[in-house]
């Protein structure tokens, strides 16, 4: 039996596409779970490896929450930068619908 003959007789079937459909479905929700699955073991991984650092001493868990407050500090300022940034943008914009409006 040729592949069109096959074909054929699959499509003779009553719910054949329906079947093969789900099955499409089915495979692409395994593959799905196995991504899930892969990342959720490289994150266990590195939450091990982290714990271990701690535990060995090699994180000295105060240097961190040193480091993470200096890099809060450094956000705000960025932010507060940004913000004058986008107030010194506007100024400018009005400035120019201004000059465009005299003319």
């Amino acid at each position: 039996m040729s592949n069109r003959e096959a074909e054929e007789s699959a499509a003779a079937v009553p719910g054949i596409e329906a079947l093969e459909a789900a099955v499409r479905r089915l495979i692409a929700e395994i593959r799905e779970a196995r991504q899930s699955e892969a990342d959720a073991r490289t994150r266990a991984d590195r939450s091990d490896e982290l714990l271990r650092q701690f535990v060995d001493g090699r994180q000295d868990p105060g240097a961190l929450s040193r480091r993470v407050e200096e890099v809060e500090t450094e956000n705000a300022e960025l932010r507060r930068r940004i913000e004058r940034g986008r107030e010194r943008i506007d100024q400018i914009l009005a400035s120019i619908r201004f000059l465009e409006d005299r003319r």
